[in-house]
């Protein structure tokens, strides 16, 4: 890379770690959320969602989440072994309780997407998921099918190899690749980085290149690798693609404690699978499929 980006990742470096020791010193009425609580502070999470937030969704163990709050959660079934009946239950949920999406494996998303005809509630499906390890081509003729079946947005992991290796031009093409075929249907491209594998440097390199290959949202986590969303990574990632792109936490987020410091810290979204459990306040189901 560049000298111009060297400067841009030791810049955003100490942004980020000025931003991690003042972060949590707001107060909150119902406990230390930092503002953006929303069981105990539904106010202030409709401030975060007027200014921009897209969408908020949370696997947890449940809590009494305002139900204006469902349009803003996607709800999650990827797991390998769910079967038609599990798509048929969660794309009922979905128009039950208002969610704005469901996010499902390529192979289901006509079914859902038909059953979901008539409704708000938006198809989401993943491309290279979850190893991300596929050429740009393949990535890019997933995404037209997964459009062409009935999704809307788009979740791509990224070349995490190629980018381990330096080889940022293959990055870059690899998400533009993906984000042409997304934008020319009207459909939205958010982009795994799979944070777990890489080192702060790469985290914003990977950041910066999907704002480059015009993305419309930065991603964490599959759910899948050896960890998930921290709110280190998801400062970091703000930090480098200002406030024009989304963020997405996903992976490994259990509890409001979890969805309220991801909020605070800049996300727009939160990868989840128990939406139901919040809006009803019972339990996690186990096992429901990750994001």
């Amino acid at each position: 890379m560049t000298t111009t980006t060297d400067g841009l990742i030791e810049a955003v470096t100490r942004e980020v770690l000025a931003a991690l020791r003042g972060a949590g010193d707001a107060a909150c009425p119902g406990g230390d959320c930092g503002g953006a609580c929303a069981a105990r502070c539904p106010d202030d999470v409709r401030g975060v969602v007027a200014n921009g937030a897209g969408r908020i969704s949370y696997s947890g163990d449940g809590a009494e989440v305002p139900h204006d709050l469902a349009r803003y959660i996607d709800h999650t079934l990827l797991r390998p072994d769910a079967a038609a009946g599990d798509l048929d239950r969660l794309c009922d949920e979905a128009r039950e309780f208002g969610f704005a999406a469901v996010c499902v494996n390529p192979t289901w998303v006509r079914r859902c997407a038909q059953r979901l005809r008539g409704t708000t509630v938006r198809v989401a499906s993943v491309v290279g998921f979850p190893f991300g390890a596929s050429t740009p081509e393949v990535k890019a003729m997933e995404a037209r099918r997964a459009i062409r079946d009935g999704a809307r947005e788009i979740d791509m992991v990224i070349n995490i190899g190629a980018l381990r290796s330096g080889d940022h031009d293959l990055v870059r093409r690899d998400i533009e690749r993906v984000s042409d075929a997304c934008h020319e249907a009207g459909a939205l491209n958010k982009v795994i980085i799979e944070t777990a594998y890489l080192t702060d440097e790469e985290k914003v390199i990977a950041s910066h290149l999907a704002g480059v290959a015009k993305a419309d949202f930065v991603k964490t986590s599959t759910g899948f690798g050896p960890g998930g969303a921290t709110v280190h990574d998801v400062l970091l990632m703000r930090e480098t693609v200002g406030p024009k792109l989304g963020v997405k936490a996903a992976g490994g987020i259990r509890s409001a404690e979890d969805v309220r410091d991801m909020i605070a810290a800049g996300a727009t979204r939160i990868g989840a699978s128990a939406g139901v459990q919040i809006l009803t306040a019972g339990t996690t189901a186990a096992g429901e499929g990750r994001s």
